[in-house]
């Protein structure tokens, strides 16, 4: 308790200019600090767009995602088409011919998702959601112990200051 209260004297007589205050960030720094909020929102937005715009569903693995895509349906549909056409049938072998391309472009879809989900969107999700706000935390951290330091000078230039002009007897 009353270190917090020295805290609040410390924070009050820095505010209003009796105290000598530390800076915690070097000009440089301070920029980078403001800069690192735009990032966050950057990096949040990006991932909720690029999320949005990836068709297979995130997180599962590729059978799953390859059942649920469009295109691999599509690919179903032709091919089941063929079979009931047969393979004489000039639009049977030309349904069965799209329904394999249709699967290989489901799967090369499937593999480039996979791949933008793992080294972009997991990426950006970490950045924003883990590492800049720990970055923050421990901004916030430093400055409450500069704060400590601050008020610890104060406190002790105050007691050498009371036994220099008071000696004791």
């Amino acid at each position: 308790m009353k270190k917090q209260f020295n805290r609040m004297r410390q924070l009050a007589n820095q505010t209003v200019g009796r105290a000598e205050k530390t800076e915690v960030l070097s000009e440089d720094l301070l920029q980078v600090e403001k800069r690192l909020d735009l990032v966050k929102q950057v990096s949040h937005s990006t991932h909720k767009k690029l999320n949005a715009c990836l068709q297979g569903q995130q997180g599962t693995d590729m059978e799953k995602r390859s059942k649920k895509l469009p295109l691999t349906i599509l690919a179903q549909c032709m091919e089941e088409g063929a079979a009931v056409l047969g393979e004489d049938s000039l639009l049977g072998k030309m349904l069965k011919l799209c329904g394999e391309t249709e699967e290989k472009l489901a799967q090369e879809l499937i593999q480039f998702e996979y791949q933008i989900e793992r080294d972009v969107v997991e990426p950006l999700y970490v950045l924003a959601e883990v590492d800049i706000p720990n970055i923050q935390k421990q901004r916030k951290h430093l400055a409450k112990l500069v704060l400590d330091m601050d008020s610890a000078r104060t406190r002790i230039s105050c007691q050498q200051i009371c036994t220099i002009s008071w000696p004791k007897k």
